[in-house]
């Protein structure tokens, strides 16, 4: 059983560790030029474990993983000010064969 686990002991499964697909335009760009695919993945996760996850959840060869951490925004609400959650993102390289349709 390929599942990640955490320093913790924690052991999360694929559908866990990849959260969704990231649908945009320059998504939609690197994904049929350079047959790589953004996901928001769980901040915990490492790039093998985000790896393992594509590979399970689409039945894929994954090349290459590249990650970011996005820092929140601030927001202003009439005399409140706060902030945006930080979240993780993964661009995931695939084979030059494998491919995968979100629609």
């Amino acid at each position: 059983m390929a599942t990640a686990e955490k320093k913790s002991g924690l052991t999360l499964e694929p559908y866990q560790v990849v959260y969704r697909p990231l649908i945009t335009e320059k998504g939609t760009h690197i994904s049929t030029r350079y047959n790589a695919y953004p996901f928001e993945v769980n901040p915990l996760c490492t790039k093998t474990e985000i790896k393992e996850a594509v590979e399970k959840l689409w039945e894929v060869r994954v090349v290459a993983v590249r990650t970011q951490n996005r820092i929140g925004k601030p927001r202003r609400t009439k005399n409140q000010v706060g902030r945006t959650s930080g979240w993780k993102k993964a661009i995931v390289q695939l084979h030059d064969e494998d491919r995968i349709a979100f629609f």
